[in-house]
């Protein structure tokens, strides 16, 4: 099944004016604003969709409020997302709702949609690189570091669950939706990308261990280096908003990173230069723990001057 990736994910938030303004200083568009919610998009038109958590049209929750409340994926077309439909009709309530998004709920308990993909083509400033040995990737006398640079996040990058049942979540992507395993913590959980696409994951599942450890536990967009995520994640900081972890740098996926606490229910993270992997690529298995788990990791202090 030729799943693109995550399309949009559909919060249920107690603090509905906190979690806008984290979205907007996060560096998303906001659309559709009013006193039911908003949609915030990154570049790609993917996006966050906010609503109280009290409101009905939301799906049922499988985690204390605030937290997700529907993972919603891309398809490249109409005939793919009857598919999907008709291998998830032979055991589960599927739903098709006015603008011909499908809903359902994955073995996990998450609720999950697909539709026929709404992103667009976009265009932002090249990113560019000197790097000695290589030909020159900015021109003579133009400088990289800018107070005023506008940092936009670029599509949706992945989520993450703590699930019930972990090899019961992984069967049901694997066999049912033709997610690719891509690594693999032992003992903790899979990596996996669905088939239309060739990011490291756009999908983490985490075993849960006890009761508090339920519904989500990250997700991030994709911004355009590891510099933005430097740059958007002091900036972040410098708002008040609390790190949770970072600034580092993964070993599965490679993908530099930046997690910050969030009104949703878990945090939320800056993400950028994942690795791609096809069909070729044979899963790794580590243990997890620190020093499988990222490459550096540095921690944010107050900017600082020789003298002072």
């Amino acid at each position: 099944m030729q799943i693109l990736g995550l399309e949009s994910l559909v919060f249920g938030a107690e603090d509905m004016a906190a979690a806008r303004t984290y979205l907007l200083d996060y560096g998303l568009d906001e659309h559709d604003a009013g006193p039911a919610g908003g949609t915030y998009e990154a570049a790609d038109g993917t996006s966050v969709v906010l609503r109280h958590a009290s409101d009905a049209s939301l799906p049922p929750s499988n985690a204390p409020s605030p937290n997700l409340r529907e993972t919603i994926y891309g398809v490249p077309s109409q005939a793919v997302l009857e598919e999907i439909a008709a291998e998830l009709s032979k055991d589960r309530e599927v739903r098709t709702d006015t603008e011909g998004t499908i809903h359902a709920v994955d073995d996990g308990g998450f609720a999950l949609g697909f539709r026929v993909t709404r992103r667009r083509k976009f265009e932002l400033p090249l990113l560019r690189f000197n790097v000695p040995g290589q030909s020159p990737g900015r021109g003579v006398n133009e400088c990289a570091a800018s107070k005023t640079e506008i940092i936009r996040p670029r599509t949706l990058s992945h989520v993450v669950y703590f699930v019930p049942d972990v090899k019961k979540a992984e069967a049901f992507y694997k066999d049912r939706l033709g997610f690719r395993v891509t690594d693999r913590f032992i003992g903790l959980g899979p990596f996996m990308r669905p088939a239309g696409t060739l990011d490291h994951h756009n999908l983490f599942m985490i075993q849960s261990f006890n009761s508090h450890m339920v519904g989500m536990n990250h997700f991030t967009f994709h911004l355009g280096s590891g510099h933005e995520v430097l740059h958007a994640g002091w900036r972040f900081a410098q708002r008040g908003y609390k790190s949770f972890w970072g600034p580092g740098r993964h070993i599965m996926g490679s993908n530099y990173f930046w997690y910050f606490n969030s009104p949703f229910g878990g945090t939320m993270e800056f993400d950028a230069d994942m690795d791609l992997h096809d069909d070729a690529w044979t899963p790794r298995e580590m243990l997890p723990g620190a020093d499988n788990s990222q490459i550096f990791l540095f921690e944010a202090k107050d900017k600082w001057a020789p003298g002072e």
